[in-house]
């Protein structure tokens, strides 16, 4: 009897314990396994981004001029690849920038939020890259600097170079950006000082170089000089504003009627204040209380009364430390009925006074009858 060897057994056994729902497995050659391991191309896939970029570089023919790269950047939504061929089309022979194309690729940039590329830019700019810069140019990068808190020193840097320019001298949207900013930093009466120095450059250099200021830019000094409480120079540009032949606005008798009260010169400012009124303009919410309050602490009570009734039917509505103010005046002259009526009257005719407001109003003024 011929002796099987055991690992022909052990095959067998294994072949035949299959489940029988189990299918034997197939094994496919070798070369067939590396023919459907082998990639179907030897070049790998290009992505969508890369295939428009590929694109754009065969639609910019040799020969082509500024014109044509300004197109291109125009027409993409995507700021990276608008990036890319600004970056490709940098590197081709005879071929510089102009500031057309960086006004765009900033623009693309900023938009794209890609603000450190666009910082990058700036600087090239900045450094001499652009041979032909443009006044919009540099207002696009001053404005740029302007919001970001970092680059505000840079936005200086660049209208330095534009003072020093031939051909790109700072006009109206220049100092409108350069004002503008620097009133965002006019939040606390000491941090004021140190910027109404930069105001006063300001507005001596724009004067010198003849640029006409319209009422935006001089509402943004007459608010600069107010909230330093430098009230003089305040009226006085106030006053010149018919020589550039802009009209006062209730912005402006709002700033100067502010500043007159918070310099104690209430009288003034409630005479600035009645001359808008006359003119149909309505003030602030901030300019009426700082009027209202600023006229009850002066023991002024029937101005400050008139001056309440004129807001709540302007629709706007004192706050509670507004209210509190002229009703303890009222208190402390003894005229106590009148407070009550008074804050009857003014529950009636003030929509957002909740009946917190005027519980915790009623309260306090019986508290201060009882001293």
């Amino acid at each position: 009897m011929a002796i099987i060897p055991k690992r022909l057994c052990t095959l067998r056994v294994a072949a035949y314990s299959l489940s029988p729902f189990t299918r034997p497995q197939t094994f496919l050659p070798l070369t067939r396994l590396l023919l459907h391991a082998r990639p179907s191309s030897t070049q790998p896939s290009r992505t969508p981004s890369e295939k428009q970029f590929e694109t754009w570089v065969q639609a910019l023919k040799s020969g082509f001029t500024p014109s044509d790269v300004a197109q291109a950047l125009q027409a993409q939504s995507d700021p990276d690849l608008a990036l890319d061929i600004f970056r490709w089309t940098a590197q081709q022979r005879n071929y510089k920038h102009t500031s057309e194309t960086y006004l765009l690729i900033i623009k693309h940039l900023i938009a794209g939020r890609r603000y450190r590329h666009a910082e990058t830019l700036i600087e090239e700019v900045i450094a001499g890259a652009c041979h032909d810069v443009s006044v919009p140019l540099y207002n696009s990068i001053i404005r740029f600097c302007c919001g970001r808190k970092f680059l505000f020193n840079r936005a200086f840097d660049v209208y330095k170079k534009m003072l020093n320019s031939s051909d790109c001298k700072p006009d109206l949207e220049t100092y409108t950006l350069l004002f503008n900013s620097l009133l965002r930093r006019f939040n606390k009466l000491h941090v004021c000082y140190v910027y109404l120095h930069a105001v006063r450059s300001l507005t001596k250099q724009m004067k010198a170089s003849g640029v006409i200021p319209d009422t935006f830019v001089l509402n943004m000094i007459i608010k600069a000089y107010a909230m330093c409480l430098e009230v003089d120079e305040a009226v006085r540009v106030f006053r010149e504003m018919g020589l550039y032949g802009c009209e006062p606005n209730a912005y402006s008798y709002g700033y100067i009627a502010k500043g007159l009260c918070e310099k104690g010169r209430v009288s003034q400012g409630l005479g600035f204040y009645r001359e808008m009124r006359g003119k149909g303009l309505v003030p602030s919410t901030s300019s009426y209380v700082i009027i209202v309050c600023s006229l009850a602490m002066e023991r002024r009570l029937e101005d400050a009364i008139e001056v309440v009734f004129d807001m709540l039917g302007q629709s706007r509505s004192p706050d509670h430390l507004t209210y509190k103010t002229v009703l303890e005046g009222l208190c402390r002259e003894g005229r106590v009925d009148d407070a009550f009526e008074l804050l009857d009257e003014w529950k009636k005719r003030d929509a957002s006074m909740g009946e917190k407001i005027y519980t915790s109003l009623l309260n306090e003024l019986h508290f201060s009858c009882r001293k």
